[in-house]
């Protein structure tokens, strides 16, 4: 349950694929002006996935021009249906979208800063790096950029980036990790860090941001909350208090399958961030996949709650619900 976003009317203005499999996708609204927005932000999109309307959230790149909107989808194949389906728009196709919302804010007063990205999550982090480009030119900020992808060919925006940052954009190809810890020891104190990625990376991230004794409120992270370790599929749901015993589609979340079911939670994000639609696991006869950042190590190894809108489960997952029905 969320207060309700405004919608409107939009259209598909142009497409280009950026890589052979992130296509950038530019939403002009009808009303001719495309609301400015912060680094960070993101746009709530309504598509027709699996044969109904969906919600996906997708991080605005770069820096809006008062016109339209630029955002970037990866297409997983192996996903829920949500980016094959905005894939397939096309030039002229009409959508809903929300205004700019944003929970991943840029603070500029920090003396260096050191952006992270991972694969797709480098859409919110363009516009922070033009940003930051400009702070350094003023006031002499340090900035360096870590952008890690499986090849060279899936380096979206990488010319754009290097315009605005030049040499202080280093790319990591390839699958062997990044080393954190020696980034993170280069930084002064008061140093910044802001990241997107997938969650093994992120949580890599955050281990070494707490070994380094570095305050918590210098690190800044959104996930795109679509990653995990094992595939998307099917698993069994239970929910004994409201008798309540389902099968989650590959094609549904574990949230929207309660919401489906009658069974209301409460939620904010839906990229496994707030930590609102966290539930209390009663058992689980298989595996639980946390593909969300707001639980800590200790406690998705416990298996004691799950992120209802991002994490999924292998096998049958049993639950509990706060909600009480009328």
């Amino acid at each position: 349950m969320k207060s309700e976003i405004h919608w409107m009317p939009a259209r598909i203005a142009a497409t280009r694929d950026m890589t052979p499999t992130v296509r950038e996708l530019l939403i002009r609204p009808d009303s001719g002006l495309a609301a400015p927005h912060d680094p960070g932000a993101h746009l709530q999109v309504q598509v027709l996935a699996g044969g109904r309307m969906q919600t996906r959230s997708y991080s605005l790149v770069g820096e809006p021009d008062g016109q339209a909107w630029r955002i970037a989808v990866k297409r997983m194949d192996d996903g829920r249906g949500g980016s094959l389906a905005m894939w397939r728009l096309a030039v002229g196709d009409r959508l809903l979208v929300s205004e700019p919302q944003s929970h991943f804010s840029l603070d500029l007063n920090a003396p260096a800063y050191l952006v992270v990205a991972g694969g797709i999550g480098i859409t919110p982090l363009v516009f922070m790096a033009q940003r930051l480009a400009q702070l350094a030119q003023r006031s002499g900020a340090s900035v360096r950029m870590l952008y890690g992808a499986r090849s060279q060919d899936e380096l979206a925006y990488l010319p754009e980036l290097q315009a605005a940052l030049g040499e202080c954009v280093v790319a990591h190809v390839g699958v062997a990790p990044i080393d954190f810890a020696a980034e993170i020891a280069r930084l002064p104190a008061g140093a910044q860090l802001y990241t997107c990625g997938p969650v093994p990376m992120l949580e890599a991230v955050k281990r070494a941001w707490s070994e380094a004794g570095r305050p918590l409120a210098d690190l800044r992270f959104e996930t795109f909350g679509s990653s995990g370790r094992l595939p998307t599929q099917a698993f069994r749901l239970r929910v004994p208090r409201h008798g309540l015993a389902i099968e989650v589609p590959a094609s549904t979340t574990l949230l929207e399958a309660l919401e489906a079911a009658g069974v209301q939670t409460l939620w904010d994000c839906r990229r496994g961030e707030c930590g609102l639609c966290a539930l209390d696991v009663l058992a689980v006869d298989g595996e639980i996949d946390h593909r969300d950042v707001f639980l800590g190590e200790h406690e998705k190894k416990a298996n004691t709650r799950i992120c209802a809108c991002v994490s999924r489960a292998v096998g049958t997952l049993t639950i509990d619900s706060a909600y009480r029905p009328d």
